[in-house]
């Protein structure tokens, strides 16, 4: 079983400084980022927002998206670590929180060049993988850093955006609170990923807004078996088998029709040309599918 296939892009070593991963010259994050459940229809980002802008007015807010599904970790995570290798340094907040006011501990992580602070459950542990991996982490306990008032069900806006921005203004990592040993950390389970016999199989990681199914099986996962654009796929879906174009675009196919193609995260995906996979072939995500190239068409 392969690792979960996380960016290409470096995000660069943790600079060497006690309690703090920022420069040495930069003394304040220039970014935040902001990825959530909350949806657009109410005011919980707009509030988070307020927050921020009061504690650390010189931070701009990079929204990731605010459309998760309620609840699902997982499509946060995979968001999340898919997102930040292209994002500046910043102090990245996530929050798909289900268990908001319970145990579950807060968390602030140093990875890379940046900053991830949440609930510790599983929703970062990806993008720090992306980002080099966890340097240091801290459980979120020192309250002079969260609001005055804290409520049991809105810990993104009472405790998570302003220990981010007090981090982001002039406090120091180590002032978030008590140091956690980062292997004690909350994990997701890493997708399941194999490539064995000319064949690649994995899970369905996640499903866009398109209805575009992204497996975790890689691009360079579809080259080792070979598979190459312009080539024909053999798809196996449960007890179904599908033979489908790999192509590099939706418009290789004509509209209604499917295709199997390498996506900007660099991961095999199945899309319908202006349609829903997910909806034609009834794919969940973590549904079982493998992939062998069955035959190559040369174009001159």
């Amino acid at each position: 079983m392969r690792p979960y296939p996380t960016s290409g892009v470096s995000r660069g070593p943790v600079p060497a400084r006690t309690g703090d991963v920022r420069s040495r010259i930069v003394d304040r994050f220039r970014y935040l980022s902001f990825l959530t459940d909350y949806g657009l229809e109410d005011g919980f980002v707009a509030a988070c927002h307020g927050v921020s802008a009061r504690i650390a007015p010189h931070a701009d807010i990079i929204d990731v998206t605010h459309l998760i599904p309620p609840g699902d970790i997982r499509r946060g995570a995979a968001v999340l670590a898919q997102t930040v290798p292209y994002l500046p340094p910043a102090v990245h907040v996530a929050v798909v929180d289900p268990g908001v006011g319970t145990a579950r501990r807060g968390i602030a992580v140093a990875a890379g060049d940046s900053v991830f602070i949440g609930p510790d459950n599983g929703l970062l542990s990806w993008a720090v993988t992306a980002a080099g991996g966890a340097a240091r982490a801290f459980s979120l306990t020192n309250r002079d850093l969260w609001l005055t008032r804290v409520t049991p069900t809105f810990h993104g806006r009472d405790i998570f955006m302003p220990v981010a921005a007090h981090l982001a203004a002039d406090a120091e990592l180590a002032a978030a609170g008590q140091e956690i040993d980062v292997a004690g950390l909350a994990t997701l389970p890493s997708p399941e990923r194999m490539v064995r016999n000319f064949t690649a199989a994995g899970e369905v990681l996640t499903v866009d807004r398109f209805g575009n199914v992204q497996l975790s099986v890689t691009a360079a996962d579809a080259t080792e078996i070979g598979l190459k654009s312009g080539g024909t796929v053999l798809v196996r879906l449960g007890h179904r088998q599908l033979t489908l174009p790999y192509r590099d675009t939706f418009g290789a196919v004509g509209a209604g029709e499917l295709v199997v193609y390498a996506d900007s995260a660099g991961l095999v995906s199945v899309a319908v040309n202006g349609g829903s996979a997910a909806q034609r072939l009834g794919l969940p995500p973590g549904a079982q599918i493998s992939i062998t190239a069955i035959y190559q068409t040369i174009h001159p």
